[in-house]
């Protein structure tokens, strides 16, 4: 069994709120976790409880666990309960009217498991799923069937999805997730990444965390100089609103970007919060100024009690024509929706090409300007030189994720 960091114990009614904590105790990533707000009595202390967010607290308290660090609560607006804060954190009324089209499993990922701990969908990368409990259990969760139960991985679950990745040379990438995999113990974190940086095959090592937005303290120097002892390594972490990169949260950031770390962010669309392009150009700017690589820009994806949060499709893209050729290149993340059943992630970006042929190319600027590019003559593309340079060099093999495991759909096409 995986345990995880404890700390001491609060008073009870004693108060969260930053004034009222000794520095010591407040920057301790520890008491941060070990103090998260779960009821409706602890978030009163900090905020003004709404009608529907007191009636959100009563009634889904059977469909998903409730949990924020003291840190994320304080940059709730105590007074407006459309805070982007809030509204990711705290249940509405509205989550409790399940839609027959919301999925338990919204990606397949369940369809895709072919080891304990392991989601193995596209054919080179896999899931590996440490550890079951986050630092926030936001609305919007896709995996709320398995994030905050009671049964986290077991050292054997854990050995065993070791196991299936070390004797599946196509697996070059390797993502930890959960949960939230910063909430292991440093020691154990590094024992992990040391087991995966010893398989020959696997090139590439990513951690998906929320850490660096609802703990930052959890980013200091013994964290970052055990995760560059494994490069190439890097941070994929999750800020949906420019209210959540504090001075705190960017130096997180900027600590494990200065460790040689790159980091990436991944934001979720999601209605009311920040489904609008002055709010989208804040966050994505602010992300670059920390360092921070906007990655994906996710569709919201289907899973139960989220119809709410979720932003209409065409809505999406042309929030994204907002971002195209008005803000800097290095801030525009992909515009993808994550195909339900687990189709993958498919780009749903605007078209900006009006008209193809062989002779030219007619497309329209971010301004709407009609412009014609012409073809080239020439139309053969071969490389060459791939002869020479892939020569001994085996084809990938792109069979879909666990297929060699039997749990697979071999693609359209492929030879049985």
């Amino acid at each position: 069994m995986v345990h995880l960091p404890l700390a001491p114990s609060l008073a009870p009614g004693a108060s969260l709120r930053r004034g009222d904590v000794s520095d010591a105790q407040w920057l301790d990533w520890r008491w941060q976790l070990g103090h998260m707000l779960t009821t409706a009595g602890e978030l009163a202390r900090v905020v003004a409880l709404a009608p529907e967010e007191l009636d959100g607290l009563a009634g889904s308290a059977h469909l998903f666990r409730i949990g924020i660090t003291p840190y994320y609560a304080s940059l709730m607006d105590p007074v407006h309960a459309s805070c982007p804060i809030r509204l990711q954190a705290i249940p509405r009324a509205a989550e409790t009217r399940i839609r027959d089209e919301e999925m338990r499993d919204p990606l397949g990922e369940d369809s895709h498991n072919p080891a304990p701990s392991v989601i193995h969908k596209y054919p080179d990368r896999v899931l590996f799923l440490v550890v079951d409990r986050c630092g926030i259990y936001c609305r919007h969760c896709n995996r709320r069937r398995l994030v905050g139960g009671d049964e986290p991985p077991t050292t054997a679950d854990l050995e065993a999805g070791l196991d299936y990745i070390a004797r599946t040379p196509r697996i070059r990438d390797v993502l930890l997730s959960g949960g939230d995999p910063l909430l292991l113990s440093t020691r154990r974190l590094d024992y992990l990444l040391g087991r995966l940086r010893a398989i020959r095959h696997v090139e590439i090592l990513r951690i998906g965390t929320r850490l660096p937005v609802v703990c930052p303290m959890r980013i200091d120097g013994e964290l970052t100089a055990a995760l560059r002892r494994h490069h190439p390594l890097f941070v994929n972490t999750h800020f949906n609103h420019a209210r959540e990169l504090t001075p705190e949260a960017r130096a997180a950031c900027e600590r494990l970007v200065d460790a040689g770390i790159p980091v990436g962010n991944q934001t979720v669309l999601l209605r009311g919060v920040n489904s609008s392009v002055r709010s989208l150009r804040a966050l994505l700017r602010g992300l670059v100024r920390s360092r921070v690589r906007p990655y994906y820009l996710f569709q919201g994806d289907t899973v139960i009690g989220t119809d709410h949060l979720r932003t209409p499709v065409d809505a999406a893209m042309e929030l994204y024509r907002g971002l195209r050729g008005w803000i800097s290149g290095m801030c525009i993340p992909e515009l993808v929706l994550d195909a339900p059943g687990g189709g993958g992630k498919v780009p749903i970006v605007p078209s900006y090409l009006e008209q193809l042929d062989a002779d030219r190319a007619v497309v329209r600027s971010y301004r709407g300007e009609r412009i014609e590019y012409p073809q080239p003559r020439e139309r053969d593309c071969t490389v060459p030189y791939d002869d020479i340079y892939f020569a001994g060099v085996p084809a990938d093999d792109d069979r879909e994720g666990s297929a060699e495991a039997g749990g697979g759909r071999m693609p359209i096409g492929s030879p049985p």
